[in-house]
C-alpha cells in the first residue's frame, strides 16, 4: 500500500514559529505532506508572521492558529512553557488531529497528550552552549535543558536533520537512542534570473544568534575586496543584537528576495559554530553557488566534496579561500555544480517521506480515539 493510501485523511496539529528556518520547515513540509493526502493545522508561537511570511502559507493553503504565546527559548521561566503546551493541548482537544508535531519539544515536558507525539530536535540551548561556549550551563539554560530532557523522554519519536546534530543530542541529554535522522529539504523559489553583475558574497540567517559567528564575516569582509551581503535580522527576539562594521546588512529579506541574490550566483559563507542543518546553504547550493563553510561536524556530513571548508575562527583562511574562487572562475564554477548536485539530495520530498514514515511508525502505538480532554483540562 503506498503512503498516500495510508495517510489519506490524517490530521497533524504542527507547532511552527515566524523566527527563523522552522518556519520555512513547516510550510515546506505540510506542502509536501498535503500531497500525501495529510491535513497539516499549524499553531504559531511567538511574533505573527509577516506579509511575505503569511502569503507563504496563503500559497500553501496552510491553516494557521496564531496563538501569540510565547516560544520556549523566549519565555521567562519554566511555568510559562508548560503553560503554552497545555495551550496547545487545548487546541489539540478542540480540532482532535491524530498526531502531534512538535517543532518545539520542550512543550510536552508537563503535558500529556493521549495521541502521538513527533518531536523534532532543530536545535536547544544545551547543544548550542556546548557548540559556541563551551562549559557548565548558566542558570538561565538549566531549567530549559531539563525542560526538553523530559519532553524527549515522553515523545513517541524525536527526529533530528542531521547524524552529527542526533548524536550530539544523544550525548547531550544521555539518550539510549539518538533521534532517527530525517534530513531537510527546501522547495525552490521561484524568481527571475539576474544578471551577473559585480562579484559579491552572501550569507543569510539569524545575524544576531552568536551560533552563526556573524561578527567573523564581518571581520572577514575588511579583509575583501568585493561586498559582503548579508540578509537577516541583526536583533533577536531575546533581546540579541550584533553590530555591522564592514559587511553590508541587508535586513530580514523575503525568500523571493534571496532567491534573487543567490541567482547572481555569489560566494556563500557561513562562519558558523553551531548549525544543527541549515538551510540558507541549501538554499544558496540550489542555485549553483560556490559554498566557503566552517568546518564542523554537520556541513561535512551534509556538504563534504561539495563546498570548502575553514575552522569557524581562521578569518585570514576564509578570506583567502574567497580570494582564491575570485580569481579561479573555472573552480568557483565546479564548486557551485557540485553544490548543486548534493543539493538535489535533500528534497522536500525526501523530507517529507521521512517524517510521514515517522508518523506512521507511532500510530499504532496510542489509540486515536482517545480523548484530549485530561490534557486540556
Amino acid at each position: 500500500m503506498e503512503w498516500s493510501d495510508k495517510a489519506a485523511g490524517l490530521h497533524v496539529l504542527m507547532t511552527a514559529d515566524a523566527v527563523g528556518g522552522v518556519w520555512q520547515y513547516a510550510l515546506d513540509l505540510a506542502k509536501g505532506l498535503r500531497s500525501e493526502g495529510v491535513r497539516t493545522t499549524m499553531a504559531v508561537l511567538g511574533p505573527s508572521p509577516s506579509a511575505d511570511q503569511q502569503a507563504m502559507a496563503d500559497a500553501i493553503g496552510a491553516r494557521l492558529i496564531l496563538t501569540g504565546l510565547p516560544l520556549d527559548w523566549t519565555a521567562g521561566n519554566a511555568r510559562e512553557v508548560e503553560e503554552t503546551g497545555l495551550a496547545i493541548a487545548r487546541i489539540a482537544a478542540q480540532i482532535r488531529p491524530d498526531i502531534i508535531h512538535l517543532n518545539s519539544p520542550a512543550l510536552a515536558a508537563h503535558t500529556s497528550f493521549d495521541i502521538p507525539v513527533v518531536a523534532v530536535c532543530h536545535s536547544c540551548v544545551a547543544t548550542w552552549w556546548q557548540a559556541v561556549k563551551g562549559g557548565p550551563l548558566p542558570e538561565e539554560f538549566v531549567w530549559r535543558t531539563e525542560l526538553v530532557a523530559e519532553s524527549y523522554a515522553s515523545a513517541d519519536r524525536l527526529l533530528a536533520p542531521t547524524l552529527a546534530f542526533a548524536q550530539a543530542t544523544a550525548q547531550v541529554y544521555g539518550l539510549v537512542q539518538a533521534p532517527h535522522v530525517v534530513r531537510n529539504g527546501r522547495r525552490s523559489v521561484m524568481a527571475s534570473k539576474s544578471a551577473p553583475g559585480e562579484d559579491f558574497v552572501f550569507t543569510a540567517g539569524r545575524l544576531w544568534d552568536e551560533g552563526k559567528n556573524f561578527a567573523a564575516i564581518d571581520r572577514i569582509a575588511s579583509r575583501l575586496t568585493v561586498p559582503v551581503l548579508a540578509a537577516g535580522p541583526l536583533d533577536g527576539p531575546n533581546g540579541t543584537h550584533v553590530d555591522v562594521s564592514h559587511a553590508r546588512p541587508l535586513g530580514r529579506l523575503s525568500d523571493s528576495e534571496v532567491a534573487r541574490h543567490l541567482n547572481r550566483e555569489p560566494i556563500f559563507l557561513s562562519m558558523a559554530r553551531y548549525e544543527p542543518f541549515g538551510l540558507a546553504v541549501l538554499e544558496a547550493a540550489q542555485r549553483g553557488c560556490a559554498l566557503v563553510l566552517s568546518d564542523i561536524p554537520t556541513f561535512r556530513e551534509l556538504w563534504g566534496g561539495a563546498a570548502s571548508f575553514v575552522a569557524p575562527d581562521d578569518e585570514r583562511a576564509a578570506a583567502a579561500e574567497i580570494d582564491r574562487l575570485l580569481q579561479d572562475r573555472e573552480s568557483r564554477a565546479a564548486m557551485g555544480r557540485a553544490a548543486q548536485e548534493r543539493a538535489a539530495a535533500y528534497t522536500v520530498d525526501a523530507m517529507s517521506a521521512g517524517v510521514l514514515s515517522a508518523y506512521h511508525s507511532v500510530l499504532p502505538m496510542k489509540s486515536q480515539g482517545s480523548s484530549l480532554e485530561g490534557a486540556a483540562a
